[in-house]
């Protein structure tokens, strides 16, 4: 059963969330939070396994309660999906930073929420590909983007480079099966490494290291 909290300042929106998760069997909604600092305090008693997390929250912002949530080495093992909108475009890059297992757009198909929220459970961050794609192009070339060396990056093989290079792309593992013609477990194996090597949460980590370390550059991967 995937214990998960609903963190949402708007009522309406947690009530149709929720009705879309209990008709699940292995979904399960413990608590629901309207602001920052109740779903800090939720997760901190009731250590759920996916946090919902809206990014717009009076009080304290959904970015700031998954910095906290993250931060706990207590938490390590919740993880945390954010919501957003086209609209809120600027928060993405903050999310993704704060070391968030992933986003999501609120007019998402109930497929893909579901599917997000098995994912971010299995510790597999979902990062949408057409949503990074676009996101990421936006972001990378701000002024506040810096491009710095990192030791890190030494120990990586050649081949670990490129899988970085396809993850930042918005692969999937099967995607990057394919492209390296290589088995889905090998691909995931590659990608486990690179996050010990980096001392990376999650894949999204991985997404923002590969552009602030000047990896890639925004479009460089096409079909």
């Amino acid at each position: 059963m995937i214990r998960i909290l609903l963190a949402d300042d708007q009522r309406l929106v947690r009530a149709g969330i929720r009705g879309i998760l209990d008709d699940e069997d292995d979904l399960q909604v413990v608590a629901e939070a309207a602001d920052g600092h109740a779903a800090v305090a939720s997760c901190r008693e009731l250590r759920p396994d996916v946090v919902l997390m809206d990014i717009r929250m009076p009080g304290m912002d959904g970015l700031e309660a998954a910095r906290r949530i993250v931060g706990d080495e207590q938490l390590a093992a919740v993880k945390v999906v954010m919501l957003t909108t086209f609209d809120l475009d600027e928060y993405v890059y903050g999310a993704l930073r704060t070391g968030a297992s992933g986003f999501l757009v609120k007019d998402t198909e109930p497929a893909e929420l579901l599917h997000a929220i098995r994912v971010a459970a299995r510790g597999d961050a979902l990062i949408s590909p057409s949503v990074t794609r676009r996101l990421i192009a936006e972001f990378a070339d701000r002024p506040d983007h810096t491009r710095r060396p990192d030791r890190r990056l030494d120990a990586l093989t050649r081949r670990e480079h490129e899988v970085m290079r396809l993850i930042a792309a918005g692969c999937t593992n099967d995607e990057i099966a394919t492209r390296l013609v290589v088995s889905p477990l090998t691909a995931k194996t590659h990608v486990s490494r690179i996050m010990a090597k980096l001392g990376a949460r999650d894949r999204s980590q991985v997404v923002v290291m590969a552009y602030e370390y000047g990896m890639v550059t925004p479009g460089w991967l096409t079909d």
